[in-house]
Protein backbone atom coordinates (compact mmCIF):
# COMPACT_ATOMS: atom_id res chain seq x y z
CA UNK A 1 0.00 0.00 0.00
CA UNK A 2 1.30 3.25 -1.00
CA UNK A 3 -0.21 6.42 1.03
CA UNK A 4 0.32 8.96 -2.02
CA UNK A 5 -2.31 6.71 -4.11
CA UNK A 6 -4.90 7.66 -1.07
CA UNK A 7 -4.19 11.05 0.34
CA UNK A 8 -4.68 12.81 -2.95
CA UNK A 9 -5.19 16.52 -3.08
CA UNK A 10 -7.85 18.01 -4.97
CA UNK A 11 -7.00 21.28 -6.11
CA UNK A 12 -4.10 22.76 -4.87
CA UNK A 13 -5.82 25.82 -3.24
CA UNK A 14 -3.44 26.74 -0.94
CA UNK A 15 -1.77 29.97 -1.51
CA UNK A 16 0.88 30.38 1.19
CA UNK A 17 2.78 27.11 -0.15
CA UNK A 18 5.08 25.93 -2.86
CA UNK A 19 2.77 23.12 -5.22
CA UNK A 20 6.17 22.01 -7.22
CA UNK A 21 7.04 20.54 -3.88
CA UNK A 22 3.67 18.23 -2.65
CA UNK A 23 5.13 15.46 -0.89
CA UNK A 24 2.54 12.60 0.43
CA UNK A 25 4.73 9.05 1.24
CA UNK A 26 4.51 6.88 -1.54
CA UNK A 27 6.55 4.50 -0.01
CA UNK A 28 5.39 0.50 0.30
CA UNK A 29 3.86 0.05 3.82
CA UNK A 30 2.32 -2.67 5.26
CA UNK A 31 -0.24 -0.58 6.79
CA UNK A 32 -1.29 -3.17 9.56
CA UNK A 33 2.16 -2.56 11.26
CA UNK A 34 2.29 0.76 11.59
CA UNK A 35 1.68 1.60 15.76
CA UNK A 36 3.10 5.41 15.69
CA UNK A 37 2.42 8.04 13.40
CA UNK A 38 4.80 10.77 13.59
CA UNK A 39 3.59 14.12 12.16
CA UNK A 40 5.63 16.64 11.32
CA UNK A 41 4.93 20.68 10.11
CA UNK A 42 5.55 20.68 6.18
CA UNK A 43 7.13 19.14 3.42
CA UNK A 44 10.77 19.67 2.91
CA UNK A 45 11.93 22.60 1.12
CA UNK A 46 13.79 20.70 -0.93
CA UNK A 47 12.63 17.24 -2.60
CA UNK A 48 15.76 15.71 -1.93
CA UNK A 49 15.49 16.76 2.01
CA UNK A 50 12.28 14.37 2.71
CA UNK A 51 11.84 11.54 4.95
CA UNK A 52 11.71 8.69 2.23
CA UNK A 53 14.63 9.89 -0.23
CA UNK A 54 18.15 8.76 1.67
CA UNK A 55 18.93 8.39 5.25
CA UNK A 56 21.43 11.85 5.16
CA UNK A 57 18.63 13.51 3.88
CA UNK A 58 18.00 16.51 6.35
CA UNK A 59 14.17 15.42 7.64
CA UNK A 60 15.40 11.56 7.74
CA UNK A 61 18.76 12.81 9.08
CA UNK A 62 17.58 14.56 12.34
CA UNK A 63 14.39 12.49 13.02
CA UNK A 64 16.86 9.76 12.95
CA UNK A 65 18.87 11.96 15.31
CA UNK A 66 15.96 12.32 17.92
CA UNK A 67 15.24 8.78 17.84
CA UNK A 68 18.47 7.97 18.99
CA UNK A 69 18.60 10.37 21.52
CA UNK A 70 15.32 8.93 23.01
CA UNK A 71 17.23 5.53 22.80
CA UNK A 72 16.14 3.96 19.98
CA UNK A 73 18.04 1.65 17.57
CA UNK A 74 17.40 4.08 14.77
CA UNK A 75 19.77 3.51 11.56
CA UNK A 76 17.86 4.01 8.91
CA UNK A 77 14.30 5.45 7.88
CA UNK A 78 13.56 1.68 6.37
CA UNK A 79 14.33 0.22 9.87
CA UNK A 80 12.19 2.66 11.33
CA UNK A 81 9.25 1.94 9.11
CA UNK A 82 10.12 -1.91 9.78
CA UNK A 83 9.52 -1.51 13.42
CA UNK A 84 6.36 -0.18 12.68
CA UNK A 85 7.09 3.87 12.90
CA UNK A 86 5.60 6.02 9.67
CA UNK A 87 6.81 9.39 9.29
CA UNK A 88 4.72 12.40 7.41
CA UNK A 89 3.95 15.68 7.79
CA UNK A 90 0.47 17.44 8.66
CA UNK A 91 0.90 20.37 5.31
CA UNK A 92 1.60 18.31 2.01
CA UNK A 93 4.08 21.01 0.26
CA UNK A 94 6.52 23.57 1.05
CA UNK A 95 6.19 26.79 3.19
CA UNK A 96 6.82 29.94 1.44
CA UNK A 97 6.78 32.14 3.87
CA UNK A 98 7.63 31.56 8.17
CA UNK A 99 4.21 31.06 9.08
CA UNK A 100 1.46 28.76 7.42
CA UNK A 101 -1.97 30.67 7.61
CA UNK A 102 -4.49 28.42 9.18
CA UNK A 103 -6.90 27.85 6.16
CA UNK A 104 -4.03 25.90 4.65
CA UNK A 105 -3.82 23.97 7.74
CA UNK A 106 -7.19 22.89 7.14
CA UNK A 107 -7.28 22.12 3.84
CA UNK A 108 -4.47 20.33 4.31
CA UNK A 109 -5.52 18.33 7.28
CA UNK A 110 -7.92 16.43 5.08
CA UNK A 111 -5.27 14.69 3.51
CA UNK A 112 -3.80 14.02 6.50
CA UNK A 113 -7.27 12.39 7.86
CA UNK A 114 -7.25 10.32 5.07
CA UNK A 115 -3.67 8.95 5.68
CA UNK A 116 -4.33 8.57 9.13
CA UNK A 117 -7.51 5.99 8.43
CA UNK A 118 -5.22 3.80 6.40
CA UNK A 119 -3.69 2.84 9.50
CA UNK A 120 -5.92 0.70 11.76
CA UNK A 121 -3.79 -0.49 14.41
CA UNK A 122 -1.93 2.97 15.52
CA UNK A 123 -1.43 3.34 19.08
CA UNK A 124 0.19 7.12 19.85
CA UNK A 125 0.78 9.47 17.51
CA UNK A 126 3.18 12.12 17.88
CA UNK A 127 2.45 15.74 17.07
CA UNK A 128 5.63 17.33 16.43
CA UNK A 129 5.04 21.30 16.00
CA UNK A 130 2.16 23.86 16.26
CA UNK A 131 1.31 23.37 12.78
CA UNK A 132 0.58 19.13 13.51
CA UNK A 133 -1.29 20.27 16.59
CA UNK A 134 -3.43 22.08 14.80
CA UNK A 135 -4.14 19.71 11.57
CA UNK A 136 -5.45 16.92 14.15
CA UNK A 137 -7.75 19.77 15.60
CA UNK A 138 -8.99 20.43 12.81
CA UNK A 139 -9.77 16.85 11.82
CA UNK A 140 -11.84 16.39 14.98
CA UNK A 141 -13.24 19.65 14.64
CA UNK A 142 -14.74 18.55 11.39
CA UNK A 143 -15.89 15.65 12.82
CA UNK A 144 -17.59 17.05 15.94
CA UNK A 145 -15.13 15.92 18.01
CA UNK A 146 -13.60 17.78 21.29
CA UNK A 147 -9.65 19.27 20.30
CA UNK A 148 -7.63 16.12 21.36
CA UNK A 149 -5.08 18.74 22.58
CA UNK A 150 -6.27 21.92 24.29
CA UNK A 151 -4.78 25.36 23.29
CA UNK A 152 -1.78 26.85 24.65
CA UNK A 153 1.97 26.35 24.28
CA UNK A 154 3.59 23.19 23.69
CA UNK A 155 6.01 23.26 26.82
CA UNK A 156 2.65 23.47 29.30
CA UNK A 157 0.85 20.77 27.37
CA UNK A 158 3.44 18.37 27.38
CA UNK A 159 2.93 15.53 30.22
CA UNK A 160 -0.54 14.96 30.55
CA UNK A 161 -2.41 12.37 29.34
CA UNK A 162 -4.29 12.90 25.65
CA UNK A 163 -6.21 10.68 23.55
CA UNK A 164 -8.01 10.77 20.16
CA UNK A 165 -10.05 8.48 19.25
CA UNK A 166 -8.41 6.18 21.39
CA UNK A 167 -5.32 6.80 20.38
CA UNK A 168 -2.55 8.49 22.59
CA UNK A 169 -1.43 11.93 20.98
CA UNK A 170 1.97 13.63 22.09
CA UNK A 171 2.60 17.42 21.79
CA UNK A 172 5.92 17.59 21.10
CA UNK A 173 8.72 20.34 18.73
CA UNK A 174 9.94 20.22 15.49
CA UNK A 175 12.43 17.48 14.94
CA UNK A 176 12.31 17.79 11.36
CA UNK A 177 15.15 20.00 9.86
CA UNK A 178 17.98 22.45 11.10
CA UNK A 179 16.04 23.95 13.87
CA UNK A 180 16.60 20.47 15.43
CA UNK A 181 20.24 21.12 16.72
CA UNK A 182 19.67 25.00 17.61
CA UNK A 183 18.01 24.38 21.40
CA UNK A 184 19.26 21.55 23.32
CA UNK A 185 16.24 22.10 26.03
CA UNK A 186 13.82 21.64 22.94
CA UNK A 187 15.87 18.32 21.82
CA UNK A 188 15.82 17.30 25.31
CA UNK A 189 12.22 17.37 25.53
CA UNK A 190 11.76 15.45 21.59
CA UNK A 191 13.60 12.69 22.95
CA UNK A 192 11.92 12.48 25.97
CA UNK A 193 7.98 12.43 24.33
CA UNK A 194 9.40 10.35 21.49
CA UNK A 195 10.80 7.67 24.37
CA UNK A 196 7.36 7.42 25.74
CA UNK A 197 5.88 7.07 22.87
CA UNK A 198 7.92 4.08 22.17
CA UNK A 199 7.67 2.44 25.30
CA UNK A 200 3.32 2.61 25.01
CA UNK A 201 3.83 0.50 21.31
CA UNK A 202 5.91 -1.78 22.23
Amino acid sequence: MRPSDYAVCDGFSCGDVDRRLHSVPAIDVTAARISLVVISEVAAPRARDGYYEADDALFARTTLQAFRDAGADAGSVAGLVERGVYLTTAVKCAKTAYAIQTSTVNACSQLLERELALFPNVRAILLMGDVAIKALCAIARRAGEPRPIPAGSTYKLRGPEYTWRGVRVFPSYLQAGPSFFIEASKRRMIAEDIAAALALVK
